[in-house]
């Protein structure tokens, strides 16, 4: 019931009003209300009852996002597929989360095929946009289904979402969301934003719907305001929508507003409706943020979080980004994660899952309503990432003075070179800092002498140069010599996952293969 009973809210706003647009086409929220409906119904019908599993394969799309409302309608946990992922990590994860209805759009007709066959479990394939041999089209699915239905009583326990984890350090775990997570993640973004009574925002999902651009759509349906969808996260699509739209409020990971303040042309276009530019879900270079904040103003704002407790763990707000006289805030405030917000506790552990005092080093554990009950069909996971109901981020910070999270690094990419913990992300911002670095990743590589040898890796904005020596006297002069690299590497393109992360494990693989360890 999670975005149904958001988009109800919404509806009783404004029934007329745009809930979702695409392109040209525009949708009411009683529109999409009699959809869900009708969609809850049919899947009822179809033997389909409260606690079963659907899954939507689609590119961004707001048929596709109608359904994931129909699937909660009906009391249905979704899974949410990459489209990016390739036959291999569908199948796996369509098996691992056991799904039962696949919903998908006519472009992955050829992995459908070649995966059905493998997957007994899935009692019915229903394609989007047209009908495939035995599959029938939504239309068709949909046929002569009444809108009347009737909601089922809440249960904040229920399974909301079974959240495919990105997969960076291998196969995705299911991190399980229920109402309880999903309610109390729209609440605290409702809570730590600033709205004006009565404002109606236009909110823009360029990111994928499956990650955190969908959850953090819903906040703005819950207002009564309506939702732009892009197919994919092209750079003058969104420029255009911001404009045409007069987008207020949307959400883009670093790697993509890297692209856009490179963009031609961005200086001339008009930005000015955009309040609130969220993001977060990788770590940010503190000089491009400058950049940010010149060109968009004070929008720009930062969640942490994870799948296990989704997108507002901590909170930078806009009025924090920049000083009393309108220029970025200092890199002591850039470079934090925020405050916690209100409904999560946060506090830094040593090894020993005690208390660390402010400015030391720990991992960062959080618990509260946001926090997942665990993962889906792996309790030794669970069990190893929730200890007396803490969650154990992986993440390594500390809380400075003025109680804003600092988060340093991913735990398991601290670099030990010569008995130092080496910690890539501070070195990465330094190298972030250059004008013609376009991304870099920072990693331990096979040394005899020093163990793990600290290597940069370096890709450049296309048609800028830099060479090995330049990078390495940066981080010298900003770092000293422990820090600093002791070798830099070029590369065409990092490799990432289809969410945009770095593949770290990709990149150690490559020079760790030979010696037959990872450490």
């Amino acid at each position: 019931m999670f975005f149904a009973r958001f988009l109800d809210q919404g509806a009783r706003i404004d029934p007329e009003g745009t809930v979702l647009l695409q392109g040209d086409r525009r949708w009411r929220y009683a529109e999409v209300q009699v959809f869900t409906r009708r969609f809850a119904r049919r899947a009822r019908d179809a033997g389909f009852a409260p606690g079963s599993r659907g899954a939507v394969l689609s590119l961004n799309d707001a048929v596709a996002f109608q359904c994931a409302f129909g699937l909660h309608r009906a009391g249905m946990s979704w899974i949410p597929m990459n489209p990016k992922n390739g036959e291999d990590d569908a199948r796996y994860t369509l098996d691992m989360f056991e799904c039962d209805l696949l919903v998908f759009h006519s472009r992955f007709a050829d992995m459908v095929r070649a995966i059905r066959p493998q997957l007994p479990r899935i009692a019915a394939y229903v394609c989007l946009d047209r009908r495939i041999g035995d599959i029938p089209s939504l239309d068709e699915w949909l046929s002569g289904v009444p809108d009347g239905w009737t909601d089922l009583p809440l249960d904040n326990d229920a399974l909301a979402i079974i959240m495919p984890t990105g997969g960076t350090t291998g196969r995705p775990k299911g991190v399980m969301l229920t109402e309880r997570n999903l309610a109390a993640m729209v609440a605290t973004y409702l809570f730590s934003f600033v709205y004006r009574t009565g404002e109606r925002p236009v909110a823009m999902a360029a990111a994928p719907l499956t990650h955190a651009a969908g959850p953090l759509a819903v906040p703005a349906i819950a207002r009564g305001g309506a939702v732009a969808i892009l197919p994919a996260p092209d750079i003058d699509a969104m420029l255009d929508t911001i404009e045409a739209q007069r987008v207020t409020e949307f959400f883009l990971p670093p790697t993509l507003i890297y692209r856009m303040l490179d963009h031609p042309g961005i200086g001339d276009r008009n930005l000015r409706s955009v309040r609130y530019f969220g993001y977060g879900s990788a770590p940010m270079s503190v000089e491009k943020l400058k950049r940010a904040i010149r060109l968009f103003g004070p929008c720009l704002t930062q969640f942490y979080g994870q799948s296990e407790a989704p997108a507002l763990c901590t909170f930078l707000a806009p009025e924090e980004h920049v000083d009393d006289n309108g220029d970025p805030a200092p890199d002591r405030v850039l470079s934090s994660c925020g405050r916690p917000t209100a409904l999560i506790e946060l506090r830094i552990l040593d090894a020993d899952d005690r208390e660390v005092p402010a400015g030391e080093m720990g991992e960062v554990c959080v618990r509260g309503d946001l926090v997942t009950p665990g993962y889906y069909r792996q309790p030794e996971l669970t069990a190893a990432a929730i200890v007396d109901g803490w969650l154990h981020t992986g993440d390594i910070g500390f809380l400075d003075g003025e109680g804003r999270l600092h988060v340093c690094d991913r735990k398991k990419d601290m670099i030990i070179s010569g008995g130092l913990n080496i910690y890539p992300q501070e070195i990465e911002q330094v190298i972030w800092s250059h004008p013609a670095v376009a991304d870099c990743a920072v990693i331990g590589v096979p040394d005899e002498e020093w163990g793990e040898l600290v290597t940069a890796v370096v890709e450049t904005i296309e048609g800028q140069d830099i060479s090995a020596d330049a990078v390495l006297g940066l981080c010298r002069q900003r770092l000293g010599s422990v820090k600093c690299p002791k070798r830099v590497d070029f590369v065409d393109a990092l490799p990432r996952s289809p969410n945009g992360k770095v593949l770290k494990r990709v990149l150690r693989d490559r020079y760790w293969a030979a010696v037959g360890r990872r450490i």
